[in-house]
């Protein structure tokens, strides 16, 4: 019977002090003039530094929903015969339709800097090319006030562009429209691919 005793005391002495293990703080004031009695609490929320890309088909907005989504859109064209060398024709393809890719930047932490690179001109494999210089993309609104403009592609070369930053944030969408510009005549072939003939460009984003 003893030992149960000291159990039990043991117990309601352990139960007892529980709580002042985790009530927050208290102040007691008593007295015939005016009383004040303060307790503090404080606060934090940790954010971590993120970076978000996206061109083309993907998940999230620059609003959020940020996820990695691997899928690579191409964007392509077949003028008819009687169309080469005529003048600028729009794509094909893309998330948007029409050559056109939903681009967005979203960051946390300073300026960001925005890049595309190709691995050389599109080539059809067998020596002939048509020039990146040939490609333009034309950057338009899409929902934030400021529109994501977009590096220029060159042949074989990385060109790189700072983004605007409010505040060490950067929040920015467009919707990407590719032009190919058709002002030659090139050798009958085709040229580039997927991941293929210099057919992949990529566009990175860094952010110190």
């Amino acid at each position: 019977m003893r030992i149960a005793t000291v159990v039990k005391s043991l117990v309601a002495v352990t139960a007892l002090g529980m709580p002042l293990l985790v009530n927050a703080e208290s102040n007691f004031q008593t007295g015939v003039t005016a009383l004040t009695a303060t307790a503090h609490v404080d606060f934090q929320i940790t954010i971590p530094k993120f970076l978000f890309l996206r061109v083309g088909t993907g998940t999230g907005t620059a609003a959020g929903g940020f996820a990695t989504n691997a899928t690579i859109d191409e964007i392509t064209w077949a003028p008819t015969a009687a169309q080469v060398g005529t003048g600028a024709l729009a794509g094909t393809g893309g998330d948007l339709t029409g050559g056109v890719e939903t681009a967005v930047v979203v960051a946390n932490n300073g300026i960001v800097a925005l890049s595309s690179t190709t691995t050389s001109a599109l080539s059809d494999g067998a020596g002939d090319t048509i020039s990146y210089g040939q490609i333009t993309t034309t950057a338009s609104h899409n929902t934030t006030a400021t529109t994501l403009a977009a590096p220029a592609l060159a042949d074989g070369a990385t060109t790189s562009i700072n983004l605007p930053v409010v505040g060490k944030i950067t929040q920015l969408d467009a919707k990407w429209a590719y032009t190919y510009a058709n002002n030659t005549v090139p050798v009958a072939g085709t040229y580039g691919g997927v991941n293929v003939n210099g057919g992949r460009v990529t566009y990175t984003a860094a952010l110190p």
